[in-house]
């Protein structure tokens, strides 16, 4: 045996081998079960697994320097970084492009495979790498990328001062390490990914509840909308816009710094605005820098340099049934551009805004259909009400006409005969004067005729009150109205004066009274029974002439009896009014004076039925109204309210 063999055989050095290789396989093992509990604790930081994994990878594999780097698209930046003895470095953020002939990184970047660099020395160097030569003394490096699904998503990259100190067993370690940073940031991406479709969903589910609680209007919905995109989002300009029934773009909804500012802007033209762009072409609108992007509509641009401030941008259109509603507007000033997985989550907030305003526009004409049914059951109402009282007044009509017939014969009679006998009374004391009677017999006699005759004056003085009585209630109770055609209201109002003024002066000669106008010449026409109205107004001016001749009987000849008749057109209804400056009504007569056979006149001057069928002929033959103004001792203005088209 050879010293070679017998030292190879040598059994204190198999042994110390032995114990070599297990107390690495132990410290390989406890490393691993450590960066697996970082893992397992920091499901949402990949930051904490990477130190844990530079740290490692110095203490087991003895590294000078050891480094992550995370890609981003054409770019890439350092995540963690640990030099000789653990010690911690300052990370640079700064982006570093992704270029294969000026740095390493980029090599293994790009080719997608381990880059093992055993001596820097026989290499010719980037200016990168003789930089950290410089620097840190590295002769040695192994750099290994993070792939995932055929994408470079990183890079682990470990450095040696002394060459060629990276084995196979070396490599195999730092590829394990590699995996590990690799499950981590997958861990990451999907509990990253798994809360934010949460927080999406939860989002929608939110603001579908707004919608639901808030049917009739769209505000709560608008702004659950934009506080949840800027939970979701970042952006700091938010915006609802709304095509407006002018056609302009008006602001719904506003969150951000430059909200008044904009406010100030609107309503504008939707033309060569993103909104139309996007509403045109049925799809989301995105920039990445609005000042700079070919294809920026002009408007937008020149907003952005107005207000000093470039961002970037998404605009989603809203629509119904392929008609324009407006758009939901995202402004990002970090210029970070929108992905696709935000522009999805934004297409579905713009959806539910539609909906929002569809259910408020939806509701809105539910409630107008609604008032307009319960509009027409009201009038349909009023009309049977009328029909009602027409058919119990034409009962009543008939029957009070019937009674008045049938008192108007046997009344006839009474007044006829009472007349005649008083006549006879006159020839009997013709008759008895040359009669041979003692004077005590004559006297009484006389007394006896003369109050035989007193008895029967009286009578026909009530009879002849009886009779008018009987007049007014055939007149009241007549069957017919007239032609209900279209009347000029003032037409009637003069002549319902001149007929009442000349009926007063041909009753009383002496009557007069100063008659004023005030007929408004819009007043126009109105669907009516001009005969039933005339009647009406024929009452209410007789009252107003009786109320001033009244009132000048006490206050004498300076007195100046007036009565005004005033028209207005009110749109769809005119109104009468008929002001007189007599007695005035006392308030308990006034809540008395539309009852039938109410009056306040003396015996044979009144019946009380022409304020009961005035209201009757006004109210419920044509729907209007009757009020009273009045003032005890200084004037009575009856207010008469007429809608232009009456219920038949």
């Amino acid at each position: 045996m050879t010293p070679n063999n017998a030292a190879a055989a040598d059994p204190q050095q198999i042994i110390a081998d032995l114990e070599r290789k297990l107390a690495e396989s132990v410290a390989q093992q406890a490393a691993t079960s450590e960066i697996l509990r970082v893992i397992s604790q920091s499901p949402a930081d990949t930051q904490p697994v990477f130190e844990a994994i530079v740290l490692t990878a110095v203490r087991l594999l003895r590294c000078d320097l050891v480094f992550f780097l995370r890609c981003h698209g054409a770019t890439f930046s350092q995540a963690a970084l640990v030099g000789s003895e653990g010690s911690r470095m300052v990370v640079d953020l700064t982006p570093v492009p992704i270029d294969p002939d000026t740095n390493f990184p980029s090599r293994a970047i790009v080719s997608k495979k381990n880059l093992h660099l055993p001596d820097w020395s026989t290499i010719d160097l980037p200016e990168h790498e003789r930089h950290i030569r410089e620097k840190y003394g590295i002769n040695s490096s192994l750099f290994l990328p993070l792939l995932r699904a055929g994408e470079c998503v990183g890079l682990l990259a470990l450095a040696r001062k002394r060459p060629n100190m990276f084995g196979k067993k070396e490599i195999a370690l730092a590829e394990s390490f590699r995996d590990q940073a690799l499950i981590a940031i997958e861990n990451t991406r999907l509990f990253n990914e798994t809360r934010e479709a949460l927080e999406q969903q939860k989002a929608s589910a939110d603001i579908l509840s707004v919608i639901s609680n808030s049917v009739a209007d769209p505000k709560p919905v608008f702004d659950k909308i934009l506080r949840s995109i800027e939970h979701l989002f970042g952006g700091q300009e938010r915006f609802i816009f709304q095509v407006g029934e002018d056609g302009l773009l008006h602001i719904a909804a506003a969150h951000g710094p430059n909200v008044e500012r904009v406010r100030a802007l609107f309503p504008i033209p939707v033309e060569g605005t993103a909104s139309e762009l996007a509403i045109r072409e049925r799809r989301l609108v995105r920039y990445a820098d609005v000042l700079n992007d070919p294809g920026v509509p002009s408007g937008l641009r020149e907003t952005a340099r107005r207000f000093g401030q470039n961002y970037s941008m998404v605009v989603a259109p809203m629509l119904w049934e392929n008609r324009a509603i407006g758009s939901v507007f995202v402004g990002r000033t970090s210029m970070e551009a929108f992905s696709d997985k935000e522009c999805g989550l934004l297409r579905t907030f713009a959806d539910q805004a539609v909906i929002a305003i569809q259910n408020a526009r939806m509701f809105e004409q539910v409630e107008a259909k609604t008032r307009e049914l319960s509009q027409s059951l009201d009038d349909l109402r009023a009309a049977q009400d009328r029909l009602v009282q027409t058919e119990k007044l034409a009962s009543l009509g008939q029957l009070t006409a019937g009674i008045a017939h049938e008192i108007k014969n046997p009344l006839n009679f009474v007044n006829n005969f009472s007349a005649l006998s008083a006549e006879l009374i006159d020839e009997l004391d013709e008759t008895l004067a040359p009669a041979p009677l003692d004077q005590k017999m004559r006297g009484d006699v006389g007394e006896l005729t003369q109050m035989l005759k007193s008895n029967l004056e009286k009578v026909v003085q009530h009879g002849k009150r009886a009779d008018s009585i009987v007049k007014n209630m055939l007149l009241h109770s007549r069957e017919g109205s007239g032609e209900h055609r279209s009347a000029d209201i003032n037409a009637l109002v003069e002549e319902s004066l001149n007929l009442a003024y000349h009926g007063a002066r041909v009753e009383k000669p002496g009557f007069n009274v100063m008659l004023k106008r005030g007929l408004d010449p819009d007043a126009g026409t109105v669907e009516l029974y001009p005969q039933e109205i005339t009647r009406a107004l024929l009452n209410l001016i007789s009252n107003g002439f009786y109320a001033t001749t009244q009132r000048k009987s006490v206050e004498g000849e300076t007195f100046e009896p007036v009565l005004i008749a005033a028209t207005k057109n009110l749109g769809k209804t005119v109104e009468i009014r008929i002001r007189d400056n007599g007695t005035g009504i006392p308030s308990d007569v006034r809540e008395k004076m539309f009852n039938p056979f109410f009056t306040t006149k003396p015996a044979g001057e009144g019946t009380g039925l022409g304020l009961s069928m005035s209201h009757d002929i006004i109210v419920k033959q044509h729907g209007g109204s009757i009020d009273v103004e009045t003032e005890l001792g200084l004037f009575t203005e009856f207010k008469i309210v007429l809608p232009r088209t009456s219920q038949r």
